[in-house]
């Protein structure tokens, strides 16, 4: 049975993309999910344009088979790689790239994936479950020290010293396999909860975050996606927590700010480096109406930024 995903901020962000009516332009969808994005941009594309999509998890690739379009073509790898992937298309030049960093719920919803402590299952977190180590697998084999660091910096858990030493000593009586498992070794090892928050949700998103390498993976695509895009192309992200925000907007901001030159230099202002991209509107957040519809849509924040000549 197919889960239902939807797609956050899909209309604002595609309104962000300016697709032209009449032309053969080409988009990125760099992270397919379950098509949403994408389907929404075939609709606006004119009949001579190109959507090329991108997605590490091989179950989404397989789904969006499902999309009988001739214009569509999907590509099964992580979006640090879009140049190169790109390149071996003949692609050099695209007229926006659409990035919404957030997890789909079929990967969310089903136990068998390991992202989420809601259901129990094995604790595995890869978003391309056809390579690289499982949480499980790094959990037994790294040091408390790492446990500690990767759950303080990418959950900005409080409590990471803590969770560190349980999952330490928890696993002295064998290895930690289960979503479960880790839900409750954290639980017990939290002292005070967030309101409405449960107490392993932080421990979860580093955890996920490390193995994926989600962070490092947003460093690379970004100026990739920036020199791919012709004069007047958009670059829309979608995030969903500080981290992957930060990144986005100082990435946009430097881009959209003059080039900076050694100190002590006499040039005035003009003579600085132009900019490379403009900031386009403010940063943009789901309404309540999203909200009260898809709650997890609450945190994603929308930012772009336009290519200039």
């Amino acid at each position: 049975m197919t889960q239902t995903h939807v797609p956050v901020l899909a209309h604002e962000s595609i309104d962000a993309l300016c697709i032209p009516e009449h032309a053969d332009a080409v988009f990125v969808d760099a992270t397919f999910g379950r098509g949403g994005h994408a389907r929404l941009i075939l609709e606006r594309l004119s009949p001579r344009g190109r959507l090329i999509a991108l997605d590490r998890d091989r179950a989404a690739i397989e789904e969006g088979q499902s999309i009988l379009d001739g214009r569509l073509e999907l590509i099964h790898a992580r979006f640090g790689r879009l140049e190169e992937e790109l390149k071996a298309l003949g692609v050099t030049r695209v007229a926006g790239v659409l990035i919404d960093l957030g997890m789909s719920s079929p990967q969310i919803d089903d136990p068998e994936r390991g992202f989420s402590f809601r259901g129990d299952g094995p604790l595995d977190m890869r978003m391309d479950t056809t390579q690289g180590e499982t949480v499980a697998q790094w959990l037994d084999r790294a040091d408390e020290g790492e446990i500690r660091e990767v759950i303080k910096s990418h959950g900005e858990e409080r409590f990471a010293k803590q969770i560190a030493k349980a999952i330490v000593a928890a696993r002295q009586g064998g290895p930690i396999t289960r979503t479960g498992q880790l839900a409750n070794l954290v639980g017990a090892a939290v002292r005070t909860r967030e309101p409405g928050q449960n107490p392993a949700t932080r421990t979860f998103q580093a955890l996920r975050i490390h193995i994926n390498k989600e962070l490092e993976e947003l460093s690379l695509v970004l100026p990739q996606a920036a020199s791919l895009l012709a004069p007047g192309g958009r670059l829309a992200v979608i995030s969903f927590h500080s981290l992957e925000d930060r990144i986005v907007k100082r990435f946009l901001r430097e881009r959209a700010s003059p080039g900076a030159m050694p100190e002590r230099l006499p040039l005035r202002a003009a003579q600085l480096p132009p900019p490379s991209m403009r900031l386009v509107g403010k940063p943009l957040r789901p309404g309540e109406a999203e909200v009260r519809a898809n709650a997890r849509a609450r945190s994603a924040t929308l930012r772009v930024a336009e290519k200039l000549a």
